[in-house]
């Protein structure tokens, strides 16, 4: 009899034996007889299944042994922590356009980097350089406003590009937001992402000030970010951007931020690089896998999977042991929370792209995220002739983890929620179509993320 890989997961890592219960969200440390036994098991638990289970197991555990696993077993199928029904399915339907509630304006079509893996053509989308202008962006904040409804707390992401070439801009944009925030009782957290060659005391100063969050771009080492993050001339950028992030991190004073790189082939020792980076003195970490065509040299295939997830599991380890020893740092694709875990809307369609979230040319164009900016065929609107698509705001609104063949059977389903949307198009060929390679990582990571908690717990006493 085999498990329904539908209802819980279980595997095996650092010496834990880990079963997450899909549709509860609970997870489960069990003994080794006891994981054994889910091999054989599933509902409903009654003497039947329990008949099986025992002989199948016979030799390897007493029986008695076998039945008081078995009734602890049932008990957590009693109480709704095991082999839980899904309960998720049958809202899906009811999934419907929402006030949007968040802008990536792209303030910058245009970069001072030429990164080898940049999905954006070196930052002008393949549509020129350019930059937006205030009236713009007023036009944008003025959109925001309208439709964000009854929305109280909104986001506004500044992108490119490289955004601190447009910084005066930046700067208009922002007290005009502020004035608008007041007249319509709204409350704006300001994002900005920055490669760093344009920072000095005055950017550092307003960031701080104003930006809920920043984004510092940088690869890892020196070697392994020069060789892909390159100036125009073809020289690297470490040395000019590594001094300006330790200034603006320090001056933070603890307030968010992250440092987010991008690991190829080049670097398949990223747990390196996030030490490195740790080292540094940054606490925020975020280095990720690159996606792109499968024919460039430093792309990532599914031969060097096996490689990438010995190095989630290495750094994993390290991080507990630096958890151990006080000197923990927080790495974005760990960080997860069991204790209360996204709301029901978050679990079925994860990002809000096309729906509560949109893009924002610089020419005043509208699209479902920044990673679609540049598919003519996407393009939502503008916010000069007013125009907004809400046929596509609601296609994907219904974009959810059950409209995804290969999602809605899939343990990992309510952790990535179905994974990304630009993503599943541009290598899948649909929205509704998974990105494999990206699922793969993405189901290691959680697993290490899984495994870290309960190798905390264990330190912690809990």
């Amino acid at each position: 009899m085999k498990v329904a890989m539908a209802y819980i997961h279980r595997y095996q890592l650092n010496g834990y034996n880990i079963v997450i219960d899909v549709h509860s969200g609970a997870v489960h440390l069990v003994d080794e007889l006891t994981y054994g036994l889910l091999g054989y098991v599933q509902p409903p638990l009654n003497e039947e299944c329990l008949s099986a289970a025992v002989k199948a197991l016979k030799g390897k555990y007493p029986e008695e042994d076998i039945r008081s696993s078995f009734t602890e077993l049932q008990e957590l199928y009693e109480e709704g922590a095991l082999f839980a029904p899904d309960e998720y399915e049958r809202f899906a339907q009811y999934m419907v356009a929402s006030p949007v509630k968040a802008l990536c304006l792209h303030i910058a079509h245009d970069c001072n980097l030429r990164c080898k893996y940049c999905f954006a053509s070196t930052g002008d989308f393949g549509g020129g350089r350019s930059l937006m202008d205030f009236a713009t962006g007023k036009k944008a904040i003025d959109f925001l406003m309208e439709r964000s409804q009854g929305r109280r707390n909104l986001e506004i992401d500044f992108f490119g590009g490289e955004p601190l070439m447009n910084f005066d801009v930046v700067k208009q944009i922002v007290a005009y937001a502020r004035e608008k925030e007041k007249e319509f009782g709204k409350n704006i957290r300001f994002t900005i992402t920055t490669n760093g060659m344009l920072l000095d005391d005055d950017k550092i100063d307003f960031i701080n000030r104003e930006m809920s969050n920043v984004v510092l771009s940088i690869d890892g080492r020196k070697e392994v970010n020069d060789r892909i993050r390159t100036r125009v001339d073809g020289s690297g950028c470490y040395d000019k951007i590594v001094p300006a992030f330790k200034k603006l991190v320090e001056k933070r004073g603890g307030d968010q931020y992250y440092v987010r790189g991008t690991f190829t082939k080049y670097n398949l020792d990223f747990a390196q690089d996030v030490l490195h980076l740790n080292e540094l003195g940054f606490d925020q970490i975020s280095v990720e896998p690159v996606v792109c065509d499968a024919s460039l040299d430093y792309a990532l295939t599914e031969a060097e999977l096996p490689r990438v997830f010995e190095e989630y599991e290495h750094l994993a380890d390290v991080m507990i042991q630096r958890k151990k020893s006080k000197t923990g740092f927080n790495f974005f694709h760990f960080m997860i929370d069991l204790e209360q875990g996204p709301c029901a809307v978050k679990r079925l369609r994860g990002c809000g792209c096309g729906n509560e979230y949109v893009a924002i040319t610089p020419d005043g164009d509208i699209y479902p995220c920044h990673q679609f900016v540049g598919m003519e065929e996407w393009k939502m609107g503008s916010v000069y002739d007013g125009t907004f698509d809400l046929d596509k705001k609601a296609y994907f609104a219904k974009a959810n983890v059950y409209q995804k063949e290969d999602c809605k059977d899939c343990w990992c389903k309510f952790y990535c929620s179905g994974g990304c949307n630009a993503n599943n198009l541009q290598y899948a060929g649909d929205v509704l179509k998974s990105h494999k390679l990206a699922c793969e990582m993405e189901k290691k990571r959680v697993e290490c993320a899984i495994m870290i908690k309960a190798a905390l717990a264990d330190i912690e006493g809990v």
